[in-house]
This record gives C-alpha cells, structure tokens and sequence, in this order.
C-alpha cells in the first residue's frame, strides 16, 4: 500500500510521500509481480449468456508476452500506438499489458463512438494497429481507407487469420519488459469532447502510481483480504481502466467484466450479489438508475464494503439513498482524464460532509484559483486546479502543445470545473465552467438544483441549465426524467418549484421545466448540457 494508514487525513496526508523511480513499467506492478501464483486469479469475465471464465495473473502474462513478441516482431518500436477498440473484453486488458511490456502507447477508443470519432482518434495518434472485435471491425472497416497509418487489425472473434488469438499462438510466452522511465508515455486517453474536437491527454508509466494513493484512499485502505472490484464504467474511459481494472491488478485482487452492452440496473444489483463484490465505482448516473429498482437489495443481498462516485457531483440526497440502500459508505472522488483521481473522502478518517468532493488526496496539492493561477481565499468560487508536478498529470496533449499550455496558470492545472473551498479544507463543486448560469446577476451552479429535483419522489434524472434571456440574462431550465407512475402536470411543476425554493435560494428556482425521455449522454456518462441549451434555444 502506497498511503500510510492513520487516525485522521491530516496524519496521513501529512505524512505521505512520492517515491516514483526514474524507471518504471506499469506491465510490471500489474501483473508480472502476481504472476508466480497460478491460482490468483485476475480477472472473472462474464460473457453475454453468463457463462463466467476466470483469468489467472499468470495466463494474463503468458498472453501479455505472446502479444508482445508479436507486436515487436511485426515491427512496431517503442512509442508507436495500438488503438483499443474494445469495452470491457479480457483482450483489452491483455492488450494494454502488452503494449507497456514493448513500449507501445495504448489508446482505447470507446465502441460508442462512430466512424468519424474513430478516424480522429486514429489519425490523431498514428496508430498502426487497431484491437477490436466483428460487431465494431464493421465500422473500421467502412473508412479504411481513411487510416493510412494502421498497417494490421487484430479482431478478438474472427475466424480468419485476422484472428487476435490466433496471432499470439504463434508466439513465445517469455518476453523481457522493455526498460521504460517513468515519463515515457504509456497512455492516450482523449477527452470526452462534450465542446470542440476532443483532446488525447498523454499519460506516462508513472501515472499508474500517481493513481494508487487517491484509489488506496477513496477505496477506504484498499485492497483489503478478500476484495473485489467492479465498475459498469467501460476501460476505455481513464475511470473503467485506471481506477478500477489497473488499480485492482495493481492491488492483486480480481476484477469482475462483463460482456454487458447496456447497464442494467437490476443486473448490476445481480452482478455485485454473485461475484461477492466488495469495490466498486458507480457514478451518479448509474446510482439513479440503481434508484430506481425496487427492494433490490432483498433479491440480490450485497457484500459491498466501500462505493466511490463521481464524474459529476452526487449530492446529499444520492449520498444518503446509496448508503442506506447498498449498505456500505459512499465516498466521493472526482478528476478528470488529465488529472484524476486527485481529490476524495473517506469517512472513516474525516468529517462527513455529503455533497462535497472532499480534500486533496494524498501527495496532490488542490487550490481554488482565479483565470490567471492566483490562489483565491475560503468562500470564492473560482476554477478548482492542482498544483504541478504532480505524478497522475498528463505528460501533454498529444499533438496539441498550445492545448497544453493553455491548460496551466501559474503551475496550477486548471480542470475546468468551477468549485468553492470551506474553511475547512473541503472542496464543494459548483458545476463546469461552461455549465454555469447567469441570471439576475447571479452566477448558479446546476448541481444543487437538481440534487434538490431528484430528492422529490416523482424525478429520478433531472438536468438544469441557462437559456439566453433579454432580461434576465439567463433564464433557469429544468429538464427531468420522471420515475414509474408519474406524469409531468402542472402541479408537479408547482411542487417542483416550492421544493427548490424551500430548500435553496429564490433566485436558483427554475423559470421552466421539461419533461424528457432520456438525456444526451457522453460516452463517460455526463450530461451533455450544451445540447439541452441547444434544444431550448427559442424558449
């Protein structure tokens, strides 16, 4: 374990300390050092008709090294990329391990995205091969074309000589990991992209530590005896691959996967009862979702010990359903692709806060600061930032150095999420920069807003944003997703308001609401606000 055990997160934080070597291989600490043993098993996959298939550490490094010789040998040198196109497959992961133990760059490519994201991201990073399976090969293979650089495309279930398996039979299962230094790139991981072309955020060999003391913290001292760890978030998302399946490999415990295509609310319940999951990631989406399921925990008891959340802010009404409903503390954590996993709780060791995101994890120092890197005082609401160097920050933007530099202000990394701190150091997120409202003189975030929505019985999703106003600058727009058995009448709408204006400030109370099916969606899970702005614009 990398964070010193303590009493209390100031005894902890305080006494933490990097120790990120000038050499390092991620290959190494997530599997080759497990591998000895071949009965510990690193990954439990579930395939679509639950048929289970159990992958040791040892058969991880076998097929980790036969795809390293194979890579090597086809001709690929330290630094090209493989593109990863692929969800929560075992060859994915293989994929990534064999990549670092050669030195390649991975960059997963989530199979929600269509032909045009595709030949971006490929374009982007000079790929020269891509990993993925029949069903998204269709979309590779309709721009071929349009990738000049991939010179060979390996499908998982293929009955040509395309075939991944059969590639790596044909070669040895022995391979010495290259010699890395901790800042030779490992990852490529882009953005969500919800404004403008996404962005690839160039990770090294050390983020894998830089990861470890936030997850070992939020995961409440993990990993403990007998852990295991699952998320529905996809691995090619930085929170699916770096804060739970390399963190779990990290830690030697199994990581459950499944072949699901669409989370399932009622399966995910199933899911976590069978395979005795102790860890897990949910963000606020998927815990709304969970929400909504009746008496869940009584078909499907759970053996859940901790639940981390975020990606948006959960809020105290979430906080309160998770704990009572999953039976096991909900801590906060909140990153991004580019910093992650940076700030968080743990209750165990502070004051419980619900709602806010927590203080800065171990070895990350996190500020509120203005446009320009100046540190602002308890109160202000200003850009939450962290200071560099730090060892989960990206290397850079690939391909994309005035991106990178535009990042920064005064050696702070400016996340781009707007966030007050209290007096006593806890962080309170506030929205996205973009995501703010302007009305009446005002400036709003959206989160509290629809926390307060979602406490009513009658809304399980809800969205707030700004729409343009002559008057007021901005007016105030709800959009909600109603739970089972309710319509959107206007007397909801009345309850609607009164319970916002009860609760928080005459000025956050929606001027408008809508009723909505479903919300555009990220492939991460965000809300895509801009298109509900969009969507409203002549309101």
């Amino acid at each position: 374990m990398l964070i010193p055990e303590g009493d209390s997160y100031q005894e902890i934080y305080d006494n933490f300390q990097w120790d990120i070597p000038e050499h390092y291989n991620i290959a190494h600490d997530v599997c080759d050092r497990h591998a000895d043993d071949p009965t510990k098993i690193a990954l439990v996959h579930e395939d679509s008709n639950r048929v289970i298939t159990r992958y040791s550490f040892q058969a991880v490094r076998g097929y980790a090294n036969q795809l390293a010789n194979g890579l090597t040998e086809f001709g690929l040198a330290k630094g090209d990329v493989v593109s990863i196109l692929l969800a929560q497959a075992p060859e994915a992961a293989i994929t990534h391990v064999a990549c670092w133990k050669a030195g390649l760059v991975s960059s997963p490519i989530s199979i929600l995205f269509g032909s045009d994201a595709i030949i971006y991201r490929v374009n982007d990073t000079q790929a020269k091969v891509i990993v993925t399976n029949m069903e998204n090969l269709q979309k590779v293979a309709a721009v071929r074309d349009q990738l000049p650089s991939i010179e060979k495309i390996l499908v998982v279930d293929s009955n040509d000589d395309e075939n991944y398996w059969s590639f790596l039979q044909g070669y040895p299962s022995e391979f010495e990991n290259l010699i890395t230094r901790s800042d030779d790139p490992a990852i490529i991981n882009y953005t969500s992209g919800t404004t403008g072309n996404p962005k690839g955020a160039t990770q090294g060999h050390r983020t894998m530590l830089g990861h470890m003391s936030g997850i070992e913290y939020m995961f409440d001292f993990f990993p403990q005896p007998n852990d295991v760890i699952w998320s529905p978030a996809d691995w090619s998302w930085l929170a699916g691959l770096m804060d739970i399946l390399m963190p779990g490999w990290y830690g030697g415990i199994p990581v459950i996967c499944s072949d699901a295509a669409k989370f399932d609310a009622e399966d995910a319940y199933r899911l976590m009862s069978e395979h005795k999951v102790t860890c897990a990631l949910l963000t606020p989406t998927v815990l709304k979702l969970m929400r909504q399921v009746k008496d869940a925990k009584d078909r499907h008891p759970l053996t859940l010990r901790v639940v981390v959340s975020g990606a948006e802010a959960v809020g105290a009404e979430l906080i309160a359903w998770a704990e009572d409903n999953l039976n096991t503390v909900l801590n906060e954590g909140f990153g991004q692709t580019e910093c992650n996993v940076v700030l968080g709780t743990n209750s165990r060791v502070m004051e419980a806060r619900p709602g806010s995101l927590g203080k800065p994890a171990p070895g990350h120092l996190g500020a509120i600061v203005d446009d320009l890197g100046q540190v602002l005082e308890a109160g202000n609401v200003g850009n939450i930032a962290f200071k560099a160097p730090d060892p989960v920050m990206m290397l850079e933007y690939h391909n994309n150095p005035q991106a990178t530099k535009e990042k920064y202000a005064d050696g702070w990394l400016i996340t781009g999420d707007l966030g007050v701190m209290d007096d006593a150091g806890y962080f309170w997120f506030k929205g996205r920069k973009d995501d703010v409202i302007t009305s009446r003189g005002y400036r709003i975030g959206p989160s509290e807003i629809e926390d307060v929505l979602i406490s009513h019985p009658a809304v399980a999703m809800a969205a707030v944003v700004g729409i343009p106003d002559p008057v007021l600058t901005e007016k105030i727009k709800a959009f909600a997703i109603l739970a089972e058995g309710y319509d959107g009448s206007d007397e909801l709408v009345k309850e609607l308001k009164q319970i916002v204006r009860s609760r928080l400030a005459h000025h956050e109370v929606p001027h408008l609401f809508e009723f909505v099916a479903e919300f555009p969606m990220t492939a991460t899970g965000k809300i895509v606000r801009r298109e509900l702005r969009s969507r409203s614009s002549g309101d």
